[in-house]
């Protein structure tokens, strides 16, 4: 585009523009405003040197749509999805989404309209399902006449960090069992051993963030039946489906852990994972409308309409409806099986590709999800100048985003790395992020000292009495 009166292109005169010379906002709103040019170019150029979001491999989170997706969500970033006199259209996509899931998760309710809701990313429908068997649990002790004031949820230590938010603003004991090198996943005896009368619900997940790995819902199923036959308890199980919930039912739909098992109550997902939206859409979905306590249902006048909402949130966004429920439509059963098929397909090549590299170690033989984790061989580990923390930061260099982190408790002096395989991820770009790998590999193997995180690794092993050899 041309500037009538200086015939120069518009990048001379953003560029050439006084607020070039000057660092950007940091601490107050600008006195004078900005042409639209400018602020969009200082914007632009502020996020240019992170990686692409097609080469982040540490995010679950969707990073690629077709241009009819994001241009319907574009097209509807200034809709309040609250507004339901003045968009009705939307409440009832929202509630055709909500069917759909329930009936992808195998739900025996009948009627019309499924019991659920939608949530700013899988957190809130977590939390909306926490706090559904909650108040489910205090409504039953008060009946019974018994003290509802000490509540506890039991799971896994590999939790996602909103169950410890939930249990803090709830007040609720959380229980966690440990994951340990024996039991990568959820530990079902130790679990049952942790519950008690004031057990609100067991959480399991599918698609566990640390590892990829799916807990044995069907074996807690079983497990808490008996528990319950045999106490007369009434302890019910939230699936925690960030990741899973959209995978399993195309990939593995014969596979039980869903609202075909009898105490699994509700179930929650990310939309904006690999239900393939942009973010921020969660899902929750209860198996019957009595279980969704009606404390949860607020109504309010609102814009001169009546509405009924659940959720921990009031205003949210509706683009990301449409984007789900145009991905239902264009997708299908038949489009999304395929995607995550592929998707799965360069997880399993990724994973046998790192295997075979002599100085890493996948931590589990086989994948769940297309995500998975690997470590330094333990032989290799002992005379190694660096760790995975320097292959992260080589990794970056060519763009890659690959995550180094520490496992949860008990066995935190594990470090590994994770791969994320999303859609938009192809075979040439795993078969370029293999090479860039063994590349960096190959030039950290040649270092003649310790790199600092080796070092404080190092002193860290000494103080447990450890022996390195470097």
């Amino acid at each position: 585009m041309k500037d009538k009166d200086t015939n120069r292109d518009d990048g001379s005169i953003i560029f050439g523009s006084s607020q070039m010379r000057e660092p950007a906002p940091a601490e107050f709103i600008p006195k004078h405003g900005t042409p639209a040019e400018t602020a969009y170019q200082i914007v632009k150029d502020e996020t240019f040197p992170q990686t692409q979001p097609r080469l982040n491999l540490a995010t679950f989170v969707t990073t690629y749509m077709d241009d009819y997706g994001t241009r319907l969500m574009n097209e509807a970033v200034g809709v309040n999805y609250i507004d339901e006199t003045e968009y009705p259209r939307v409440a009832v996509m929202c509630g055709r989404c909500i069917n759909m899931v329930a009936n992808m998760w195998n739900t025996p309710e009948k009627g019309d309209w499924k019991t659920g809701a939608l949530g700013i990313g899988s957190s809130e429908a977590c939390m909306l399902g926490g706090v559904a068997a909650w108040l489910r649990w205090r409504e039953r002790r008060k009946s019974e006449g018994k003290p509802y004031d000490k509540p506890n949820l039991v799971m896994s230590t590999a939790y996602q960090v909103v169950w410890e938010k939930f249990c803090q603003l709830w007040q609720i004991e959380m229980r966690t069992v440990p994951i340990t090198h024996k039991n990568p996943t959820l530990d079902i005896n130790e679990a049952i051993s942790m519950c008690d009368e004031n057990t609100i619900c067991v959480v399991p997940i599918m698609g566990v963030t640390w590892t990829g790995m799916n807990d044995d819902v069907q074996a807690l199923d079983n497990a808490l039946d008996k528990f319950n036959r045999k106490t007369g308890y009434d302890i019910p199980i939230h699936v925690d489906a960030a990741s899973g919930g959209f995978i399993m039912p195309f990939l593995n739909p014969d596979k039980k852990w869903d609202f075909r098992l009898k105490w699994v109550l509700s179930i929650s997902t990310s939309g904006h994972k690999y239900g393939l939206v942009y973010p921020g859409l969660g899902w929750v979905v209860w198996k019957d409308k009595k279980y969704l306590p009606k404390e949860m249902a607020f109504s309010v006048n609102y814009l001169g309409a009546n509405i009924t909402q659940v959720g921990l949130n009031f205003s949210r966004p509706a683009a990301q409806v449409l984007g789900q429920y145009y991905n239902f439509i264009h997708l299908g059963m038949d489009g999304y099986r395929a995607i995550h098929a592929n998707s799965m397909d360069i997880a399993h090549y990724c994973h046998h590709s790192i295997g075979r590299i002599p100085c890493f170690r996948n931590y589990a033989d086989k994948l769940d999800n297309p995500l998975f984790i690997w470590y330094l061989d333990p032989e290799y580990d002992k005379t190694a100048k660096w760790t995975l923390f320097d292959l992260q930061d080589k990794l970056m260099e060519s763009g890659w985003m690959v995550p180094a982190y520490t496992m949860p408790k008990d066995i935190e002096d594990m470090v590994v790395m994770r791969i994320v395989v999303r859609q938009g991820m192809s075979r040439d770009m795993a078969d370029m992020l293999i090479a860039d790998i063994k590349s960096a590999v190959a030039e950290l193997e040649k270092l003649e000292y310790p790199t600092p995180s080796r070092v404080a690794a190092i002193n860290a092993e000494k103080q447990k009495g450890k022996v390195y050899t470097h």
